[in-house]
């Protein structure tokens, strides 16, 4: 039977514990990384963006302007949904390095420094749960469970500086306020935590009302413990108010499908008020508390339907019928997982599996208020499991989430193993863990063993693998013209010089995407006409990509299919980048 009692996390232990985790985790990734890092390759498109923000904020936009000038600069640009919350710490970097380092060094420096203190926070945020409930092997193990998660490590290593790091620590930080003596303590931190996770990424709402569902349940359990849900919304309301008022102030109040808006404002004030409303009342029975938050969730979907209908869709409602079919629908990351590989699948869902086993174990054995946590995680891990399934990216969240129950299963694990006699037997169990950390090892042995044969692909939304970084003086002699190239490389383009391009692989500028799918699937001819007419003075292409190879397989016929192929129309003309030939650009001739 386990215990009752929480350990407090302010002893010399817990630190060189979580510490001595930490610094063999960021060894690991920085040595992993090192060539990534030399060579500055970002990991993901929205890497690069989200850098390319950041010295657009440096160099003296506003604050609350949060426009991209250069996509789909005729039109104005494109309004980004990103927050400054992530900005912030980048930009903070980047402008004290500079005097030492240098712009390109600060920037180098921060590429690095920031992931690692993202890391830093997610690893003693789990050391904390694992701590505080378990022991210091377990605690180990917690931290290592996490590390080794591929989704989680896809999202904390170095270079990658968008938001979904962030989203792991404050998902860790909500999970943290569970554990709390106080209501009040644990209600305000995880109310903040959903402010600040929602601010960064309204793709965290489904895990948020799985969070304040969690308190619902402890308050219909026990209505001594409605402080719970009534202070954890009373925060999630006035968090949003207020971070809403820092990185939004009052220059966009337009309704935003994907991102926190009045109208989210709206729905949160009145989840606080209807829950207030029923906290003040005297116990009512368990049927009259399921009608109330019934009544509370029926009046926050009215205020949605009738100010904001088009959000029933979710935030990619709005995208044009081209868009979707030929980007959306192959951005892996924004799938669900029964259209990933088997490798992918079993990467995903594995810990949150194996986290909620450990969780109702731990339930079981366990007595008092730490019976119910358990339960309760083992819930909020089964909420996080289904949204992973639905939406692939957010499987790093379920992942960080398991990794206090995973570590605590497998120390058991291992001690059951220590007492198996047989060799074979315990060679047996040990290659059942292995497994069980590391799912896709199969995979990737048999990927390793096979000879590597060319492929297609269909897969877009992925890291640029042409030599733009080899063609940056020759882009930066180009101006500030505008150049036609697929959304894949558009980040990396704009990174890299002062042009301006038609789209990127980001769904606000959803009709920038349309023009530049349309014209690559369309014949030379049209795009000839439409590039022409529109001023475009360059063209540029990566053939070893998936993007044009999709647009050419669907389009044998068309632009991008011509350009692969190596027909390339008299009105284009070749400009030398350098580099080993994989970046192609031509200028437009009049």
């Amino acid at each position: 039977m386990h215990g009752v009692y929480r350990r407090p996390p302010s002893d010399s232990g817990f630190f060189q514990r979580a510490g001595l985790a930490y610094l063999f985790i960021a060894l690991l990734f920085v040595i992993g990384n090192i060539p990534a890092i030399a060579a500055m390759r970002f990991p993901d498109p929205d890497d690069t963006l989200r850098l390319v923000q950041v010295r657009d904020l440096l160099a003296g936009q506003g604050w609350f302007d949060l426009h991209q000038y250069r996509i789909d600069a005729p039109h104005g640009g494109v309004l980004m949904h990103w927050s400054r919350l992530v900005d912030a710490p980048l930009a903070l970097s980047i402008f004290v390095l500079t005097p030492l380092l240098g712009q390109a060094g600060a920037e180098a420096a921060t590429l690095v420094l920031i992931p690692m203190v993202t890391l830093a926070v997610a690893v003693f945020l789990v050391a904390r749960i694992a701590w505080r409930l378990f022991d210091e092997e377990v605690t180990g193990f917690a931290c290592l469970a996490m590390a080794i998660s591929i989704p989680v490590i896809n999202h904390l290593k170095p270079l990658r500086i968008d938001h979904h790091g962030w989203q792991i620590v404050f998902a860790l930080l909500a999970a943290n306020g569970l554990m709390a003596r106080s209501p009040r303590a644990g209600g305000w931190t995880i109310g903040i935590a959903l402010a600040v996770w929602l601010s960064i990424s309204i793709e965290g709402l489904p895990l948020a009302a799985g969070f304040l569902g969690l308190l619902a349940l402890r308050w219909l359990r026990d209505p001594n413990d409605r402080g719970w849900l009534l202070n954890a919304m009373v925060a999630l309301t006035v968090g949003s108010a207020v971070l809403f008022l820092l990185t939004r102030g009052f220059a966009d109040l337009q309704t935003h499908c994907d991102a926190i808006s009045p109208v989210h404002l709206a729905v949160f004030a009145w989840g606080a008020l209807g829950v207030g409303a029923m906290a003040v009342q005297r116990p009512r029975p368990w049927a009259y508390q399921m009608l109330g938050f019934a009544g509370i969730a029926a009046g926050a979907g009215a205020i949605v339907y009738f100010t904001a209908p088009q959000c029933a869709g979710g935030g990619f409602a709005g995208l044009d019928p081209v868009v979707r079919q030929y980007w959306y629908q192959n951005v892996a990351e924004g799938l669900p997982i029964w259209k990933q590989p088997v490798a992918s699948i079993l990467v995903i869902v594995m810990a949150p599996i194996v986290g909620i086993y450990a969780s109702l174990r731990l339930a079981r054995e366990s007595s008092a208020w730490l019976h119910r946590f358990w339960f309760d995680y083992a819930l909020l891990l089964g909420c996080a499991l289904a949204v992973s399934v639905l939406v692939l990216r957010t499987g790093a969240v379920a992942a960080a989430l398991a990794a206090p129950p995973v570590g605590w299963q497998v120390v058991t694990w291992c001690r059951s193993m220590r007492k198996i006699d047989k060799p074979a037997k315990r060679v047996a169990a040990f290659a059942a863990l292995a497994l069980v950390l590391a799912p896709a090892l199969p995979f990737t042995l048999v990927a390793m063993a096979t000879p590597a044969k060319a492929t297609s692909g269909t897969r877009i939304g992925l890291p640029p693998t042409c030599g733009i970084a080899a063609a940056h003086p020759a882009l930066k002699r180009l101006g500030k013209a505008e150049m036609l190239a697929p959304l894949d490389i558009g980040p990396d383009i704009l990174y890299q010089s002062d042009v301006s391009v038609f789209a990127t692989g980001h769904h606000r500028g959803n009709e920038g995407m349309r023009d530049t799918i349309q014209l690559f699937l369309g014949t030379t001819a049209e795009a000839q006409q439409t590039l022409t007419g529109r001023g475009t003075g360059y063209v540029a292409i990566c053939p070893t990509l998936p993007e044009p190879k999709l647009y050419a397989r669907n389009a044998p016929d068309g632009f991008a299919a011509d350009l692969l192929k190596g027909r390339v129309p008299s009105w284009l003309t070749p400009v030398d980048v350098g580099g080993d030939g994989t970046f192609q650009v031509w200028k437009v001739v009049r």
